[in-house]
Formats: structure tokens, C-alpha cells, sequence
């Protein structure tokens, strides 16, 4: 028995990572006005913790984010965009 709740225990504990799970979420940036404003708000985006991957489009003025949320929340991807000097909403 104590075999079992060891290895239940050694299982949980690898396991955990797995909880987290990776979201993706689109931002509407409609303060970009400029060829260059993308690269503010990828540089921007990029610099949050637990964020794997964005790509933003200047066409669309929309920012696609992909990201940990046991790392990050969508408020503190919309709050560093803010912070950049271009406010977003979320899309979808």
C-alpha cells in the first residue's frame, strides 16, 4: 500500500505541469496606425511571462497571443499592450 500512495504520489507531482494548459486568445489593437506599431506591441506581448507565441497584424489591427495560463492571465496581455501605448480589447 504504501508502494501505491508513493508512485499515486510521484504521478501527481509529474503530472502537474499538465494542469496548465496553453490558450490562445486575439487581441483587437485598434491604436495601431503605422507600419512600426506591430513591432511595439510584439516586443510588448513578448515580454510576458508564459507567452510562446504571438502574431500580430497590422491589416486586421489584432494581435494573436498564445500563452500559459498557469504564467499569464488575458488581462496582463491586454495591460503590457496598454502599456506600450496601444489599449486592447479581448476578440474572442
Amino acid at each position: 500500500m504504501k508502494k501505491l500512495l508513493t508512485l499515486f504520489a510521484f504521478a501527481t507531482f509529474i503530472a502537474a505541469p499538465a494542469w496548465a494548459a496553453t490558450k490562445t486568445v486575439t487581441l483587437s489593437v485598434p491604436g495601431m496606425t503605422c507600419a512600426a506599431c506591430p513591432f511595439t506591441v510584439k516586443a510588448a506581448l513578448s515580454k510576458v511571462e508564459g507567452v510562446s507565441k504571438t502574431d500580430v497584424q497590422f491589416e486586421k489591427r489584432e494581435a494573436t497571443v498564445t500563452f500559459d495560463n498557469a504564467k499569464t492571465s488575458v488581462q496582463a496581455l491586454m495591460k503590457a499592450t496598454g502599456n506600450a501605448g496601444y489599449p486592447s480589447t479581448r476578440k474572442n
